[in-house]
């Protein structure tokens, strides 16, 4: 027998349609190919970014001995205890997500009208758990009080460098004064205050400030001079108390000596007490009283 052609799918009315579904079908899966690695590329480039911005952040400024100080300050605060603000009625847990995606954990206290809001910056052995009941007659007279573990501390995360705490607090800043807060308070004791005259520069805005205890610079342990204290102190000191406490044995009174008298000349209020210690360590309650009346008065402008 001959040969024969092999047998032939004979078109019908339908096969054009088909073919058009088949085509449709495979340019929206080539799409959704491209789609998802459009998607991928992208989280690719933020996550890289985000670890760029973290290195860049995180990175020691001070030298080698940095990472070593901060361990052992951190070491010195201690862990969260929840068991502190237990008893807190108007607290609430809070955090903020940085431009190198941490998260820093804190609490705010409550006000029942708030008319603007306080932002406290703690020492570098402190934790915010530990001191925020201080500041509850703020949230009594009108002030959201914010308290923030720093970057490494407690509840927050990331590595404890100066340049990202700092940026961290700026941070901070611009978010709060994004809200519909009409005062703006700010109290800095330590290293709190170099973290709110370095956060603070070069924003404007009706504030008033309290910086208590806190050295005139950092250059002298190795770190940049754009980060001395005393180089950010404001122009116009007239809504800033300077707190020098005489029976200071962590920043002597002549390692804050050059940063009070520069507020001073622009306008400062300066108190030198010579029964004062470092704050939250003042030998008894009473002087721990005073000072917080005296940081409150001056904040509150009470006359």
């Amino acid at each position: 027998m001959p040969d024969q052609d092999p047998p032939r799918c004979l078109p019908n009315e339908n096969s054009h349609d088909e073919y058009d579904d088949i085509n449709m079908l495979q340019i929206f899966r080539a799409y959704r190919f491209l789609l998802y690695l459009f998607v991928a590329l992208l989280l690719s480039f933020v996550s890289t970014s985000s670890v760029g911005k973290s290195i860049v952040l995180e990175k020691s400024i001070c030298g080698l001995k940095e990472p070593f100080l901060f361990w052992l300050w951190s070491n010195a605060a201690g862990r969260p205890d929840p068991s502190r603000i237990s008893d807190i009625e108007n607290i609430e847990d809070i955090s903020i997500t940085t431009k190198d995606s941490r998260i820093l954990r804190g609490y705010k206290l409550k006000a029942s009208s708030p008319k603007g809001y306080l932002l406290v910056a703690q020492g570098n052995a402190m934790l915010a758990d530990q001191i925020i009941k201080s500041f509850q007659e703020f949230a009594s007279t009108g002030y959201d009080v914010y308290l923030f573990d720093y970057r490494g501390y407690g509840r927050s995360e990331g590595k404890r460098r100066l340049r990202a705490i700092l940026s961290d607090f700026g941070e901070i800043i611009d978010h709060l004064n994004s809200l519909s807060y009409s005062n703006r308070l700010f109290y800095g004791m330590s290293f709190g205050g170099i973290v709110l005259l370095d956060a603070l520069k070069g924003k404007s805005g009706k504030k008033r400030m309290v910086i208590d205890s806190t050295p005139s610079r950092l250059s002298d342990y190795g770190c940049p001079e754009v980060h001395d204290p005393v180089r950010n102190v404001p122009k116009d000191c007239s809504n800033m108390l300077v707190i020098v406490g005489h029976k200071d044995t962590v920043v002597k009174p002549a390692m804050s000596k050059e940063l009070s008298d520069t507020a001073l000349k622009r306008g400062a209020s300066i108190l030198r007490d010579p029964e004062l210690a470092h704050p939250f360590m003042d030998r008894d309650i009473s002087l721990h009283n005073r000072r917080m009346r005296t940081v409150k008065s001056f904040l509150l402008n009470e006359r």
